[in-house]
């Protein structure tokens, strides 16, 4: 399958998760939430490898570095739901946006990526294009957003480093082990403070649309969205991955157009179009 397909499979799931975990979050608390969809993802994720009968042993090698990823993936997901409940879904659109920029230094360093000329101008453009769709749908700089803001710019940076440490894995077992494994080890950490925290939390309060909220964070983004993802790391650089990131509130603003009466103006013409350039021309390949 041409990577490029499934990494629009992947914006179209992803462009949910902040309006879906910034709806959900305002009734259930972070870490609650995050070993609910880390439940459901390890039971979806073990039936898969039970279907495809791939599963890989790891090697004790790096065992270490398997759960040094399912760290960073729950560090990232409980912090950003945490994040969330001190500032606005735009900002949180916002500061993803910038991953890009994150993974192209650290993908330098970690990986030996080239940061070239023409791949660190696309991310850099595509950031600007994307940064005048989020600012128009209400982006606030004000003080009492500060601290989910930096929470929020914690775990961008977890998952930065999720996705460069991950590519190494990803090659030697593959997109479904590697993300399962990652998965597994991350909710194996997370379960005895997830446990306490749900045992002292009401769930009679929790909605339909709550629990659709939990199946949706669950299974379309740490399963279908992190498999996919990692399938993608797999066939290009980490910096040119990345930069899809910023394709989500593009796609998410299209949802709202699509099912909220939301209308297109200018400046989401002019972001959208800036945004595009800019992932076509990280894609490119720099000449000899």
């Amino acid at each position: 399958m041409n990577v490029y397909i499934v990494l629009l499979f992947q914006i179209l799931v992803a462009s949910g998760t902040h309006i879906v975990a910034k709806s959900v979050v305002s009734n259930v608390d972070a870490v609650t939430l995050t070993f609910l969809r880390g439940v459901i993802s390890a039971v979806g994720l073990a039936f898969l490898i039970a279907i495809r009968g791939s599963w890989k042993r790891i090697e004790r090698s790096d065992r270490s570095m398997i759960l040094f990823l399912g760290f960073l993936a729950t560090i990232n997901q409980v912090l950003y739901l945490y994040g969330l409940q001190f500032t606005t879904a735009a900002n949180g659109a916002l500061l993803y946006a910038a991953t890009p920029v994150f993974v192209l230094i650290l993908s330098r360093f970690l990986l030996g990526e080239s940061m070239t000329i023409r791949k660190t101008s696309g991310i850099l453009i595509a950031f600007v294009g994307v940064a005048l769709v989020i600012f128009e749908r209400g982006v606030s700089l004000s003080s009492e957003y500060t601290y989910g803001n930096l929470v929020i710019v914690v775990a961008v940076v977890a998952w930065g480093l999720f996705t460069i440490l991950g590519k190494p894995m990803v090659l030697k077992y593959g997109a479904l082990n590697a993300t399962s494994v990652a998965n597994f080890a991350g909710l194996a950490m997370l379960t005895p403070f997830g446990i306490l925290s749900a045992s002292q939390f009401s769930f009679d309060g929790l909605t339909g649309a709550d629990w659709m909220g939990i199946v949706y964070l669950g299974v379309g983004t740490s399963i279908i969205g992190y498999l996919l993802w990692y399938y993608a790391l797999r066939h290009i650089e980490a910096g040119q991955l990345a930069v899809f990131a910023n394709g989500q509130p593009l796609v998410a603003t299209l949802f709202a157009v699509l099912f909220q009466q939301y209308s297109i103006t200018p400046t989401f013409a002019v972001g959208g179009t800036v945004t595009i350039a800019g992932v076509i021309l990280a894609q490119l390949r720099e000449r000899r």
